[in-house]
């Protein structure tokens, strides 16, 4: 089975990570439009344009699926991808909603939603889980962690710091939406700082659970195929994932 794997960025990669860790794909082909990253302080219309030119780019594979890693096009863009996609195409934002629906039984557990001010301003989440029956949300735009992963910086001041100045005012949630990608590689860091007991919803981990719940994944595959391209600058995404993917 081939899979498309889109992102604005690198920070799919924790998604690509996921999705090798369960052995469900022979092949992944990777693209990220880093020559147009940030999407998430984009408008919604050029956020579906680049969507629809990923799907157009994917046309030269014959793939099975695509998963679009990116929680800001999944939030804006899902339906209009599908509508010109030769094969399905599966979204974090669906994934993460089932996944909380599935790690909380408590619908008042207090959740906090983070993400980039575009998938946040969405409410995505938000609707998703209330028609889930969750009450108690609350949403934090945090646009600074995406700069400071690419920056590699997983902890110290400046992320304690980045921490004090989003979440102080914040009561401390029973649970933590990651909604960006980038956000799974400052889960320790994350942790520390609320509680042990706080529970993390992942998009990688999220979308395997959407996955087999959708597909038959019987076949496992030990070695996975993986190809890798961006929109600018492709070597620089190349020696991430082999740092991230330990390749």
């Amino acid at each position: 089975m081939k899979v498309g794997v889109f992102d604005s960025g690198i920070g799919g990669l924790t998604v690509v990570k996921s999705l090798l860790e369960h052995k469900l794909f022979e092949e992944i082909i990777y693209f990220g439009d880093t020559a147009r990253v940030p999407y998430g302080i984009k408008d919604k219309t050029t956020i579906i344009r680049y969507a629809i030119e990923a799907v157009e780019f994917f046309k030269n594979f014959k793939l099975d699926l695509i998963i679009v890693a990116c929680n800001t096009v999944s939030a804006h863009a899902l339906d209009e991808m599908r509508e010109v996609a030769s094969c399905p195409v599966i979204g974090v934002v669906e994934a993460g909603i089932l996944a909380t629906s599935n790690a909380l039984n408590d619908k008042t557990s207090n959740i906090l939603i983070l993400g980039t001010k575009a998938t946040i301003n969405s409410k995505a989440y938000e609707i998703g889980l209330r028609e889930q029956g969750f009450t108690n949300l609350q949403a934090k735009a945090t646009g600074l962690f995406v700069p400071i992963v690419e920056e590699e910086i997983y902890e110290g001041a400046i992320l304690e710091a980045t921490f004090a100045h989003y979440f102080d005012a914040l009561e401390k949630p029973d649970a933590v939406i990651l909604g960006c990608t980038h956000f799974p590689l400052i889960t320790d860091a994350l942790q520390n700082y609320f509680s042990n007991e706080t529970i993390f919803i992942h998009s990688g981990d999220a979308i395997v659970e959407q996955l087999e719940k959708d597909f038959d994944f019987s076949t496992k595959y030990t070695t996975t195929k993986l190809e890798f391209f961006a929109s600018e600058n492709p070597e620089a995404l190349k020696n991430v994932a082999k740092k991230w993917l330990h390749l």
